[in-house]
């Protein structure tokens, strides 16, 4: 191969990786951009405080803090994982979603949290909503980041779904389909651990 064609394909290869994979060097344990930020009541950081220049999602959706702790996919993906397969509201039909529990998710950051503590789950769409950590017990909510054996996309559900089997809880499988997730925020993108 030419030299020239060796330089050509070098600078288009470089061009073809993503411009996140430049944008800051991966923290200790995390290999990509961060997906997912816990703050609140939490014990273990790997990050400072919300940039209000660079962090403009969370600056618009009036989030604050100053410490946290995130998590990149792979991260995500390596902790032990958990399969449901529920009925899901928007197509009425059984799939798979695998993930982390959301307890262990959290436990990573905040690992003495007392059982009356709170999690305020913020999506990307601005849907926020607060889940006891004892519902999140009882219902084995999942931190989904696969369905159907497929990553979920952002723009779709994803990456990132706060859900649970609502067909395996009594309570939750006597309503409509379409009312079994109105605590299950998809495109999951900040916790806060409240207590």
């Amino acid at each position: 191969m030419k030299r020239r064609d060796v330089m050509t394909s070098a600078v288009l290869g470089t061009a073809l990786i993503p411009s996140f994979a430049f944008a800051q060097p991966a923290k200790a344990g995390r290999r990509g951009p961060p997906l997912l930020t816990v703050t609140g009541a939490i014990a273990r950081t790997n990050r400072g405080p919300l940039d209000p220049a660079l962090d403009q999602l969370m600056l618009k959706h009036k989030v604050t803090f100053d410490k946290a702790y995130t998590f990149d996919f792979a991260t995500i993906a390596a902790l032990p994982s958990v399969t449901i397969k529920p009925t899901l509201e928007y197509d009425e039909k059984p799939h798979t979603l695998t993930g982390p529990l959301l307890t262990d998710l959290v436990k990573v950051a905040a690992p003495n949290l007392s059982d009356s503590a709170k999690l305020l789950l913020r999506a990307i769409d601005g849907y926020a909503l607060v889940v006891p950590l004892a519902d999140a017990r009882r219902y084995r909510f999942i931190v989904a980041h696969g369905l159907d054996g497929q990553p979920i996309p952002l723009g779709g559900l994803g990456p990132l779904w706060a859900v649970y089997d609502a067909d395996r809880f009594p309570d939750m499988a006597a309503k409509p389909v379409k009312e079994r997730f109105a605590s299950c925020p998809w495109g999951l993108y900040h916790i806060d651990v409240q207590g």
